[in-house]
């Protein structure tokens, strides 16, 4: 934390190879705040020395809030559309570079984009024959598997569980540390879902506000399919295992 002429400021560091990074950070967070979510602003950014910084409004934040406000929140982060599947540029998911080029066809965004960089990456980590030839059967059934889901292309936060969204002293919402794109908005609702899941308010007024279909629940394996391998190759330990069973359960959907 920074202080100076009476306010308070966020600084994240890193070394000089996070320039980048940073850049893709900011450029979401106003992406996220162009839509009406109350998000830390980024209010500079560069290098010095051998070290990348940005620097944030500094925000007096909690763990607890009103999650149905949060709900509402990203359903009108969600109501933004844009043209494609993607977004102008490259950022980042974890250490991972997340691709990004823009495609009129859902599936074949998440097939080129999502699914087979995780899977290359597998294969070069050593993360297992079976898991990745599961994995590229998996990828050519792409369109089988999504040939009745035609979502529009949302603004999505990208990465967001409980540790990427915090509460004001007034309960009011606020989103940090996306990975922005356009695409389909249950991949947001999907990874809430992943590491424990918000509480049911949250749940309940987003659906209120944006429904969600029966087979939300096959999808939602495959959208964190994604993150699940790239915790995979970034981590390894159990993930790999996860990643398998999840594409097995997914192939069984389409055979």
């Amino acid at each position: 934390m920074l202080e100076g002429g009476g306010h308070r400021y966020f600084a994240k560091t890193n070394d000089r190879s996070a320039l980048d990074s940073f850049a893709a950070e900011a450029d979401g967070l106003a992406a996220l705040a162009a839509a009406g979510a109350r998000v830390p602003a980024a209010l500079c950014r560069g290098q010095a020395d051998e070290h990348a910084f940005l620097v944030l409004e500094h925000l007096e934040m909690r763990g607890n809030g009103d999650y149905a406000a949060l709900g509402r929140s990203l359903a009108m982060v969600h109501s933004v559309h844009g043209e494609t599947f993607g977004w102008h540029r490259d950022n980042y998911i974890g250490r991972t570079t997340q691709l990004n080029r823009r495609s009129p066809s859902w599936s074949d965004f998440w097939r080129e984009a999502r699914l087979e960089p995780q899977l290359e990456l597998a294969r070069k980590n050593g993360l297992g024959r079976d898991l990745v030839g599961k994995g590229e059967r998996l990828a050519e059934a792409l369109p089988r598997l999504l040939s009745q889901h035609a979502p529009a292309a949302s603004l999505l936060h990208g990465d967001l569980w409980s540790g990427n969204s915090g509460f004001l002293a007034d309960g009011t919402p606020v989103l940090f540390d996306p990975a922005v794109y356009c695409g389909d908005r249950e991949t947001d609702i999907a990874m809430t879902e992943l590491f424990g899941g918000f509480p049911q308010a949250f749940y309940s007024a987003y659906r209120e506000a944006a429904p969600l279909d029966h087979a939300y629940a096959v999808r939602k394996t495959l959208y964190n399919l994604y993150h699940v391998l790239n915790h995979a190759n970034l981590f390894g330990g159990g993930y790999a295992a996860q990643a398998e069973t999840m594409i097995d359960r997914l192939l069984a959907e389409v055979r």
